[in-house]
């Protein structure tokens, strides 16, 4: 009974942060901030992995302040690795943790190169690169693996994938124009 309970609590808390993420994307960004700072109050700098990794994966894209983005990415990747297969199963059984690391270290990247600090940004680039064997085939995986490419472009560490624009800019390695895509966090995170 105790375990029906807690796993409705996490529900609930995983639709709330949903709930926020869909209020962002229709434009309030001061607002979904406001929200996601009250829920992470909730939930404490020591709780639910899953829940501080999905917050702060999303909060970094409302932030004003490049150093604030990187903030937020770096506790949504410290959170990742306290995070457990079995936790992130209980929330989607076709996810594993390793499928995470891509689209944490492709938006540290970016927020390193946002920062000016390249060589940091190349460290980050290097992991997510690293990591794409946990994406699937699929159009999310090939949305990160291109995203990685032009960022090794921009970074001039490539041949990249220059097609789709001027590569990562503003805001999010992930998102972009085109299809809608399902990945590991819920959908990609979106350009301001």
């Amino acid at each position: 009974m105790a375990e029906q309970q807690e796993q409705a609590a996490d529900d609930a808390m995983m639709t709330r942060i949903g709930q926020v993420i869909m209020l962002h994307r229709g434009g309030d960004r001061a607002e979904a901030r406001d929200r996601f700072l009250g829920l992470w109050s909730e939930i404490g700098e020591d709780g639910d992995p899953l829940h501080r990794c999905t917050l702060a994966h999303y909060m970094a894209d409302t932030q004003d302040d490049p150093a604030d983005e990187l903030a937020w990415d770096l506790r949504a990747l410290s959170a990742a690795e306290e995070l457990t297969d079995g936790r992130l199963a209980r929330h989607h059984q076709s996810l594993a943790v390793r499928a995470l690391y891509p689209s944490l270290h492709l938006n540290l990247a970016a927020d390193y190169i946002k920062l000016g600090r390249s060589e940091a940004a190349r460290t980050h680039l290097s992991r997510a690169r690293g990591a794409v064997g946990a994406l699937g085939d699929d159009s999310y995986g090939d949305g990160i693996r291109a995203a990685i490419g032009r960022l090794e472009f921009r970074l001039g560490e490539g041949e990249g994938e220059g097609e789709g624009g001027g590569g990562v800019g503003g805001g999010e390695a992930e998102g972009g124009s085109g299809p809608s895509r399902e990945g590991p966090l819920g959908p990609p995170r979106q350009e301001p």
